[in-house]
């Protein structure tokens, strides 16, 4: 075996980037804009979307980790994840259009329609990205060039975020003819999206080979998992008390900045006061998170991945804070410390990076490796996160007296302002409590891949003879 240090490619970085440039033209809108879709355009009552994220988190809780299984389970000649990115993103494109349809129905008739597009969306999404975030654990073996291909993925991801959170909202007005978006916007808007991202799925797929596949997958273990079965080997998965730490805090962390993206338009428009400015808004803080995000490898060398997390959660939680006391006072202030929230933004790089030491502690540890389960799991965190802001955001902006297309009172301004800045704030400072008992340095990984390879070696040869 090889022992020539792993160096980062640039075609991969590329190619792994643009999976995730992929990845945000599906689901920026449903992050972004359902909620208002919902609740302002199909005009679905508080209750109902609640109902409706409730219901797709539940089913979500059984098909994401029973997907990630299947991925582990994959053998063919294109690898164990790359076959879903060849094939899954038109039925995903299809979905995604049908999630932001209006349906000339009403009543429960258009709550169930409803349901059905967001959960067949949520399904899709769900095979593309376990492949898409599993893949990186097999087409590099070192954690650096993990942690840098994931900073790729997340460039990629701040690099798209910048230019829809310029041109999404516009667009959608465009196709509304209005200077309100309507179903028609909605609709016109997602077919766009739609259409480029298929393309950028199969670029990734072409580029990102799965070159140590064969070496991380021991075909007599492999045959284990086999025996062990779904939930044999999700109470394995279990036992890595390092993932789970993870998984927590990906889960609040993913809440704080979910729950607040979801409902920042209701900030800006009924705050602030000005429908334009949500596109300023966005932009600053996508372009912010691409700042970020290129400042992750050396950070991460500097302060390594977890102190690093500390020191960008820190800031975002007094970024949050800072808004809500001046943010509406002044625009200058509201768009520096937007882009001090985008900043941070970049730490989801960081926790894709963290899942890959993860899993070689979790192959150390245990003595097996399920990629895909792992990843399906950090996949699951955010889809409950985004579920959980979907049915108490909505329930938050009632309960402050928040009223579909009027003029609101002060104290709901208030009170908005209240849950888009410091609810998120809280679930910041939750999200980092795991962190504490994280032990995976890049010392401690770099030991734990020497004794795999040992491993590695020993079970090579013994395969020969």
């Amino acid at each position: 075996m090889s022992k020539t240090k792993e160096k980062t490619s640039p075609k991969l970085a590329f190619g792994y980037g643009m999976g995730e440039v992929a990845n945000q033209m599906s689901w920026y809108m449903i992050n972004n804009y359902l909620t208002l879709f919902y609740t302002d355009v199909v005009t679905i009552s508080a209750n109902a979307i609640s109902l409706i994220m409730l219901i797709a988190r539940v089913w979500d809780a059984v098909n994401d980790p029973i997907m990630g299984s299947i991925c582990d389970k994959t053998n063919t000649r294109w690898g164990k994840f790359r076959p879903y990115l060849f094939f899954a993103p038109p039925f995903l494109a299809i979905f995604n259009v049908l999630t932001f349809t209006v349906w000339p129905v009403e009543g429960v008739a258009k709550v169930i329609l409803c349901l059905l597009t967001y959960i067949g969306t949520g399904m899709i999404y769900t095979v593309i990205v376990t492949a898409h975030a599993a893949l990186v654990n097999v087409i590099a073996i070192d954690s650096q060039v993990r942690m840098n291909l994931s900073t790729a993925r997340g460039i990629g991801s701040a690099v798209i975020s910048f230019v829809l959170s310029a041109v999404v909202m516009p667009m959608i007005l465009f196709f509304s003819k209005s200077d309100v978006a309507n179903g028609r916007g909605y609709f016109f808007a997602s077919i766009v999206l739609s259409c480029v991202m298929i393309p950028c799925f199969i670029i990734e797929a072409l580029i990102c080979k799965e070159t140590y596949t064969d070496q991380l997958h021991n075909t007599a273990l492999e045959g284990e998992q086999k025996r062990r079965g779904f939930f044999g080997n999700l109470k394995e998965l279990a036992k890595n008390d390092q993932l789970l730490r993870i998984v927590i805090s990906t889960l609040f962390g993913a809440i704080c900045v979910t729950a607040r993206m979801s409902l920042l338009t209701y900030y800006v428009i009924y705050v602030v006061g000005n429908y334009m400015m949500i596109s300023a808004v966005f932009s600053v803080m996508t372009a912010a998170q691409f700042v970020g995000t290129l400042l992750i490898p050396f950070a991460t060398k500097k302060f390594g991945k977890k102190n690093y997390m500390f020191i960008l959660t820190g800031l975002m939680i007094f970024g949050f804070i800072g808004i809500f006391f001046w943010g509406a006072k002044s625009t200058v202030v509201l768009l520096v410390l937007s882009f001090l929230c985008g900043l941070c933004n970049s730490s989801g790089s960081l926790s894709y990076g963290m899942v890959s030491d993860c899993i070689e502690y979790g192959a150390w540890k245990l003595g097996t490796r399920q990629e895909g389960l792992a990843a399906s799991f950090l996949s699951l965190a955010v889809k409950i996160s985004t579920a959980f802001c979907g049915v108490a955001g909505v329930q938050c902006l009632a309960l402050v007296g928040y009223v579909p297309n009027a003029q609101q009172s002060a104290s709901t301004i208030t009170g908005i302002s209240f849950v888009v800045n410091i609810i998120p704030a809280i679930c910041g400072v939750i999200s980092i409590l795991p962190l504490f008992g994280y032990k995976l340095t890049e010392k401690y990984v770099g030991e734990i891949r020497e004794e795999l390879e040992k491993r590695e070696e020993a079970a090579a040869k013994q395969t020969e003879e």
